[in-house]
């Protein structure tokens, strides 16, 4: 093999590439939640700062949507269809049950959902949904 031949070879997999991306935004976005939980930004709740609490704590959320969207561009073509089947499947259920239940909320009394639920419930369906979505067509 040519030393231009291996200039192309990557060296970390994308997918080993995905779950360390993964790995550092989640241990981020769970300290934010345990300082939280223990009463670090109680002073802050109800008040302007609050807001930033918020999109702090989102921030992590975001940073784990890129390294997914950077997992399906950095695959081969075939992983890549797989990859995006498995996330419009997952998104798509995720919205049919978030509007069911708006709708739910509005027409039948049913309890009000948390917003930041849509996630936990993303990858709860993608859990179920992807072990079955094996090939592109």
């Amino acid at each position: 093999m040519s030393l231009s031949a291996l200039s192309h070879v990557p060296i970390v997999s994308p997918l080993r590439r995905y779950v360390l991306r993964t790995v550092l935004f989640m241990a981020i976005y769970s300290l934010i939640n345990i300082a939280a939980i223990f009463g670090v930004f109680d002073l802050w709740i109800g008040t302007p700062a609050g807001w930033m609490l918020a999109l702090v704590v989102a921030m992590p959320i975001a940073g784990q949507i890129w390294a997914l969207l950077r997992l399906i561009v950095d695959s081969d073509e075939y992983m890549r269809v797989l990859w995006a089947k498995r996330v419009i499947l997952s998104a798509g259920i995720v919205m049919v049950v978030s509007t069911a239940w708006g709708f739910g909320e509005s027409y039948a009394g049913a309890p009000s959902m948390r917003a930041w639920l849509i996630y936990p419930l993303f990858w709860t369906v993608s859990a179920l949904v992807w072990p079955f979505i094996r090939s592109s067509r």
